[in-house]
């Protein structure tokens, strides 16, 4: 029987034969350099089924490609970051280059032109969307809040009770693409105060107006206190966020008022060219001395303005006596 035959294999051949085996055991598998790229959807009307392509969704059936990206022209970033949420469709057409071309010249416009057009291709690889999401940028859709709470001592009732008082005020600002910002400081919260914080707002709203100036992640913002004596507010700010492309908190570095000459105001439009090159303890006026404050000091927190009703900044002193911005 074959059973009770024995043949010597020598040890060259048994190492020969497990060579041949390789190839066997360890095949080729050219998907694996698939993984790490990007491969876009292909389109339902190159589909090699001989049944027609049939979408599910109604919106698709009845707006076509073109209205619908005309609908996508039209919104802000955020509102395309949620769309694109929606289906793998409009994911797609929220990735186009165009959509976010368009934002990003918007909200850098005091850059120039041809500046982001240097700055996308030679540090985010030609990607509008990167440079959105990288690039620190102030938000126009809302305000930027800093709660502040102090101690205030009351007169004492009787000798052994001693009153106090929490005082709460806000400081708010709103940037606009031109390079003009609004400033306000009040007792009144988010929701009272997001509706007179527009260019066009009354004298008694005391919203003024100034100049700011974003570089990398740094803002200098100034503006001049009307009364007898013009008062010059300089603020340094250090942008941020909680998340990547959040830039929702922003710090205040310094705050100096200082003095300046009335007739040095006349045909000057940006105020931010009147103080280059001024100390921190410059005062061009003899009665109004710089002063560099310490108080007030939180950062600010971007609150937008579909969220200036629920925000919890809107809470009263008696059931959120300090804010932590994180």
């Amino acid at each position: 029987m074959a059973s009770d035959v024995s043949i010597g294999v020598p040890s060259e051949l048994h190492l020969l034969s497990h060579k041949r085996s390789m190839q066997y055991i360890i095949p080729d598998r050219p998907w694996l350099k698939l993984y790490g790229i990007r491969v876009q959807a292909i389109a339902p009307f190159g589909s090699v089924s001989s049944q027609p392509f049939y979408d599910p969704a109604l919106i698709h059936r009845i707006l076509p490609d073109e209205l619908l990206f005309e609908v996508f022209m039209r919104m802000n970033p955020y509102t395309l970051g949620r769309a694109s949420c929606v289906c793998r469709k409009w994911k797609y057409m929220v990735r186009n280059p165009s959509l976010w071309r368009a934002a990003c010249l918007k909200t850098w416009q005091n850059s120039g032109t041809e500046m982001n057009y240097n700055i996308v291709q030679t540090i985010f690889d030609g990607s509008w969307r990167k440079m959105w999401v990288y690039r620190p940028r102030l938000r126009m859709d809302g305000l930027y809040v800093s709660r502040n709470t102090y101690i205030h001592t009351g007169i004492p009732e009787f000798k052994f009770t001693k009153t106090v008082h929490v005082v709460c005020y806000y400081r708010y600002i709103r940037f606009y693409p031109s390079g003009k910002f609004l400033y306000k400081i009040s007792s009144q919260r988010v929701k009272e105060v997001v509706k007179c914080m527009h260019l066009r707002a009354a004298k008694p709203d005391c919203v003024l107006k100034g100049d700011y100036l974003l570089t990398d992640d740094e803002v200098e913002a100034a503006l001049v206190y009307p009364g007898m004596r013009y008062t010059l507010l300089r603020m340094r700010l250090r942008l941020r966020g909680t998340v990547v492309g959040a830039n929702n908190r922003m710090d205040l570095l310094k705050i100096l008022t200082t003095g300046v000459d009335k007739n040095e105001l006349k045909n000057r439009d940006n105020i931010l060219s009147l103080v280059e090159g001024w100390e921190e303890d410059e005062s061009h006026d003899p009665d109004v001395p710089a002063v560099s404050h310490n108080r007030g000091m939180t950062p600010f927190v971007f609150v937008p303005f579909e969220e200036a009703e629920t925000s919890v900044l809107n809470l009263p002193v008696d059931k959120m006596d300090y804010f932590v911005p994180g």
